[in-house]
């Protein structure tokens, strides 16, 4: 079972997710547990203060060191330790594999301004960001990080082939999908998907993923080619 840590202001915003869809039928059937640390129980002051204006001056205001040192302290989490944050690398398909292989997961939610940079470089702590945008705070990102780790549960799908046909699994994005209508207000369905023909539909959802990803993800595409003619390489080796 993986046991998922989330230190945050906000517990409330994880309860109904949590119990939604995949992650509620994961969740019951055992595939992993989680659990929410409110900051503000490792606050020690009669207003329970986590943050604090930043030292140089600026906008806005700081969390604190002190309370997550010490939820670390209290929860002594194997590796991985994640903090969310702006600077760090982007999450990536790679980074949902090997969370979901771990037995624990612990993610740090900041919000505010900031987060004192102390935090970041305790030991054991990675930063990690979703995407080139800023959110108020951690949480939203954290259920990203849940979720896109938990579908890869063995069990948390109906069949292993759902999550080994999504995007970024083989390093390409998905092809379209179809289904019923065969033709809704004037666009049709491609034929080959109706053929039959279960050979040329894979070769073709594989032209298409591969048409995708050059168009619309050029990096990813670079990275996958780059892939490939490594193994031709090692294949005629």
């Amino acid at each position: 079972m993986l046991r998922v840590n989330v230190v945050t202001l906000f517990p409330e915003m994880f309860e109904a997710p949590l119990k939604t869809s995949i992650l509620g039928r994961a969740a019951a059937a055992g595939l992993f547990q989680t659990r929410l640390v409110h900051l503000r129980d490792y606050a020690h002051d009669r207003h329970r203060t986590v943050d604090d204006a930043p030292y140089g001056g600026g906008a806005g205001m700081v969390l604190k060191p002190e309370p997550f040192f010490e939820a670390l302290d209290d929860l002594a989490p194997k590796a991985p330790v994640v903090l969310l944050s702006a600077r760090g690398k982007l999450f990536s398909h790679d980074d949902a594999v090997r969370f979901s292989v771990g037995e624990e997961l612990t993610l740090l939610c900041g919000h505010y301004k900031d987060v004192d940079e102390r935090v970041a470089r305790r030991d054991g702590v990675e930063e990690i960001s979703i995407g080139d945008f800023v959110l108020s705070g951690g949480e939203p990102a954290a259920l990203c990080i849940i979720d896109a780790v938990v579908r890869l549960l063995p069990g948390a799908l109906g069949d292993h082939e759902s999550a080994a046909t999504d995007s970024y699994y083989d390093g390409l994005v998905s092809p379209p999908s179809y289904t019923r209508p065969a033709e809704y207000r004037g666009e049709v369905v491609p034929e080959v998907l109706r053929s039959g023909d279960h050979a040329t539909i894979e070769a073709w959802r594989r032209a298409e993923a591969e048409r995708l990803t050059k168009e619309r993800r050029p990096e990813l595409w670079a990275t996958y080619m780059k892939q490939q003619r490594s193994e031709e390489t090692e294949v005629r080796g």
